[in-house]
């Protein structure tokens, strides 16, 4: 018999439970057995005394198949996901999924829409007027049978443990646990199903993961997670001190993404951070050298064969194509607010969840969980950290679907930029590679 209170001490005391705990404790909270104050207890206790990696694993294995698991078998080896913990101007997967197609990978991925000050994939692919993201189990599998891509909204009954344990994390201050963290991301990418996930786990003042020590420890506990599970798995650390790309907000990072796609910017750091991913995604799935991966995944981009694969995931989830291939046609806010250099210098480094917080309340992304956004709102930065600009340049614009809302906006963005007399030091775009051979503490 369960003796939850047995369960809720031990971890309390620092002990460690076992496989078999956990998972009954998961699956009788998400049966309605164990009450809510219960499961707070145990998450508390969790933030306070840790896990083990073997326990953190049978978390993310208890939550992954307290629901559907979805089998893709069917299609091979070949079959590849990502997952990035979130940033600002982050528009990854709408550019490394294609690359990853083209260069012959099967891509399923389940994404999630944004909260807070970071972005949502579905939410800019819903930018893409007629595009469906909420596809039905056979329309999921039909679309990655046929087309190789498929790119949907995360399915009701995909590690439903986990939807219950977030709320209450959200509600108790237990969310900044990295096992928590571990397991929750986790739990979904092993109930996807792929057989090979690339890992970006953000560090920097954008990201969930501020310090790069704990990006670190939280890469290294996801990876461990999908070696245990018989998954490959690489892990990046990478920079969000700075917002990725040059546009923030749903329309506008659609706009930016057909750009990369049809080969504008290459060297930017959006594109190459893409061709990075895309890469390692190439290398785990096809067992290739990373460098040769590289190569594909490069060569993907700068052929032209990526647009053509994010033509076809748009056309195949009901995206009107006209949107892609005239872009112009994006709803973008037609109430816009230059902001200028107030001074000869460099622009300096700036807060860039501050960044993220004012395309929020510009109308791009939301606090309160399906609230509705608008696609057309954001910023376009004409200058980033490190440029030097001259008295009077334009640094940004900020884009709103009324004054209200710019108002609101240009009230938050007064001191978001400083223009200062030495140049920042540019962070490095990736900051550490994680594999399975780099995992220590096997228990």
């Amino acid at each position: 018999m369960l003796d939850v209170y047995d369960i809720i001490a031990k971890k309390r005391d620092g002990l460690t439970l076992c496989a078999e705990e956990i998972e009954s404790f998961v699956n009788a909270f998400v049966r309605g057995e164990v009450p809510e104050y219960q499961m707070s207890a145990f998450l508390m206790a969790v933030y306070f005394s840790g896990m083990r990696d073997t326990e953190t694993h049978a978390l993310a294995n208890a939550m992954a198949h307290s629901g559907d698991m979805l089998d893709l078998s069917e299609l091979g080896e070949l079959t590849v996901d990502k997952h990035s913990t979130g940033g600002v101007g982050d528009k990854t997967t709408l550019i490394v999924a294609p690359i990853c197609r083209a260069a012959g990978l099967t891509v399923a991925k389940m994404s999630g829409r944004g909260l807070g000050h970071t972005g949502g994939t579905i939410d800019k692919l819903e930018s893409i007027p007629g595009f469906k993201t909420n596809l039905s189990r056979s329309e999921f599998y039909d679309c990655v049978r046929k087309n190789g891509i498929v790119v949907a909204g995360q399915s009701a009954n995909l590690a439903p443990a986990d939807k219950k344990m977030y709320a209450l994390r959200d509600a108790t201050a237990t969310v900044e646990s990295i096992p928590l963290i571990a397991a929750s991301i986790m739990s979904k990418k092993l109930a996807a199903g792929a057989r090979s996930i690339v890992l970006d786990v953000k560090t920097g003042s954008g990201a969930l993961m501020k310090s790069n020590v704990d990006a670190r420890a939280l890469a290294h506990q996801m990876v461990d997670i999908a070696h245990r599970a018989n998954r490959r798995c690489m892990a990046l650390v990478t920079d969000m001190s700075r917002p990725l790309g040059n546009h923030v907000g749903n329309s506008l990072e659609v706009l930016e993404t057909i750009s990369v796609l049809q080969g504008a910017d290459a060297d930017g750091d959006l594109a190459k951070l893409c061709v990075q991913l895309a890469g390692a995604m190439i290398h785990l799935a096809k067992g290739i050298p990373m460098e040769e991966a590289l190569g594909v995944a490069t060569d993907a981009l700068e052929s032209g064969k990526a647009y053509e694969a994010f033509r076809l995931l748009v056309a195949s989830q009901g995206g009107d194509l006209h949107y892609v291939d005239d872009p112009e046609q994006l709803e973008v806010g037609g109430a816009t607010h230059r902001i200028l250099a107030d001074r000869a210098g460099f622009v300096e480094d700036v807060n860039t969840e501050s960044i993220g917080r004012v395309a929020r309340v510009l109308g791009a992304g939301r606090i309160i969980p399906n609230a509705a956004i608008d696609y057309g709102a954001g910023i376009v930065f004409h200058k980033k950290s490190g440029d030097y600009v001259q008295k009077g340049d334009l640094i940004a614009v900020l884009y709103a679907k009324d004054e209200e809302h710019l108002s609101l906006g240009i009230k938050q963005s007064r001191d978001l930029f400083t223009v200062g007399d030495v140049c920042p030091p540019a962070p490095p775009l990736i900051h550490d590679c994680i594999t399975a051979d780099d995992l220590y503490d096997w228990d």
